[in-house]
């Protein structure tokens, strides 16, 4: 019979006792803390701190000069802009007082280590040879934040823009596809006084200056081409792709009007006549001398019509060339040898505009306004729709007539100025423009 093996004896050297128990604790927990992961992302977190915090005050110091290039070039861009309005208006030290001040309510006034700088032509970019821009440059300098650990000096911050001047157009054609928007018909020689001409065709021939018609202006902008530049002298240049104008009597609406308070108006003597409606128009024959009480005047079909040696005035006043029933509105024909002098009122719905085509009349609508130098307007000549010939003050008496029309065609000597203070007519574009 075989015996049993003996039992092995587990109490010798085994882990139950106090000794092993104590090294198989330790041996856990260093196995425990080798695999336990949640202390993992405060030691990355700790490591990457510095970084993290280094590009946080980068961010911070590069959004900080950033804001301070938008408003200097902010600063810069109405500065260039003011002094060209400044050169337009006659300033002679290019503008550079006004350009200085207008960059110090920006916060960047002239100081030792601020600079403005003022130049006529340009230092550089593109109008180099154009002595009629002026390039305002600021420079500042911007102390170091988190970047000072690589050097002590400042950062410059250089901003710069470009304006040149134009004056104050006197002439907007609004059509924006006819060739000869704007054009002059044979020998006119038109003297615009501190005043542009502003095209908003895109033709290639928008602006339009044939035969022996000269013109000079301040500046002359159209969207499309011109025809015959060499007949233009302006002060400041002409530009082509010139960017479109909007009309600045759009939301100008004269009153309602109803009945008729004259039937076929003619004057053959001396009379004086008030504000109404006058259905089938105004005939003033030679001789006849009418005076016009302030106040709007609507011309409800028919025409304008004055002949030689007539006289037609009036202050405060507005002609509304119009018709109640959709068609036959009135017109204008004004022959030379007639005075036509008004004024614009300085008040009420019409204000600044002393004569008014109707917005419903037909394209091309045809206003002749030839009276020459005894036709004399102040304020606006507005006709949306219609197509204006003009040929008057040659002695330039009147020193503010506007004309804003579909298209405008200059047919003999002719003076305009738009020195325009008091009479309320409405700015067309801008004096001066931002080139660069």
């Amino acid at each position: 019979m075989m015996g049993k093996f003996p039992e092995r004896d587990t109490t010798a050297g085994n882990d139950r006792t106090p000794a092993a128990k104590r090294h198989r604790s330790w041996r856990d927990l260093l196995h425990r803390f080798r695999r336990d992961e949640s202390g993992n992302y405060v030691l990355i977190g700790a490591l990457a701190m510095p970084a993290l915090v280094g590009m946080a005050a980068f961010g911070v110091e590069q959004g900080s000069l950033l804001h301070t290039q938008k408003v200097m070039q902010h600063a810069a861009d109405s500065a260039a802009v003011t002094a060209a309005v400044a050169v337009a208006g006659g300033a002679n030290d290019n503008g550079a007082a006004q350009a200085r001040a207008v960059a110090a309510t920006y916060g960047f006034a002239v100081t030792p280590t601020t600079t403005v700088a003022v130049n006529s032509p340009p230092t550089g970019g593109l109008y180099l040879t154009n002595r009629g821009a002026i390039e305002v440059r600021i420079t500042q300098p911007q102390s170091r934040l988190f970047s000072s650990i690589w050097g002590s000096n400042s950062i410059s911050i250089v901003t710069r823009a470009v304006a040149t001047p134009q004056g104050q157009p006197c002439i907007l054609a609004l059509n924006q596809t006819a060739s000869a928007s704007y054009s002059e018909q044979g020998t006119a020689n038109v003297n615009l006084v501190n005043c542009a001409i502003v095209d908003d065709s895109s033709s290639s021939s928008a602006v339009s200056l044939g035969g022996g018609g000269v013109v000079s202006t301040t500046f002359v902008g159209v969207v499309g081409g011109i025809s015959g530049a060499s007949n233009i002298s302006a002060t400041y240049g002409t530009m082509t792709g010139y960017h479109y104008t909007s009309d600045p009597y759009a939301n100008v609406n004269f009153p309602a009007f109803s009945g008729c308070d004259k039937h076929n108006y003619s004057a053959h003597n001396t009379d004086t006549i008030s504000p109404g409606v006058y259905c089938g128009g105004m005939k003033l024959v030679a001789g006849a001398n009418v005076t016009l009480n302030p106040g709007i005047y609507y011309l409800d079909g028919g025409n304008l019509s004055m002949q030689g040696q007539s006289t037609l005035k009036g202050t405060g006043v507005t002609l509304v060339f119009t018709s109640s029933s959709g068609s036959g509105y009135a017109t204008a024909s004004v022959s030379g040898g007639a005075t036509l002098q008004l004024t614009a009122p300085t008040s009420g719905p019409t204000k600044g505009i002393a004569m008014f085509g109707d917005r419903n009349e037909p394209l091309d609508t045809a206003y002749s306004l030839t009276g020459g130098d005894a036709q004399n307007i102040g304020g606006a000549i507005y006709f949306a729709k219609g197509a204006i010939q003009w040929a008057g003050n040659a002695t330039g008496d009147q020193k503010c007539t506007q004309i804003v029309a579909d298209t405008v065609q200059l047919v003999g000597n002719t003076t305009l100025q738009v020195d325009c203070k008091g009479f309320w007519t409405k700015t067309v574009g801008s004096p001066a423009l931002l080139i660069e």
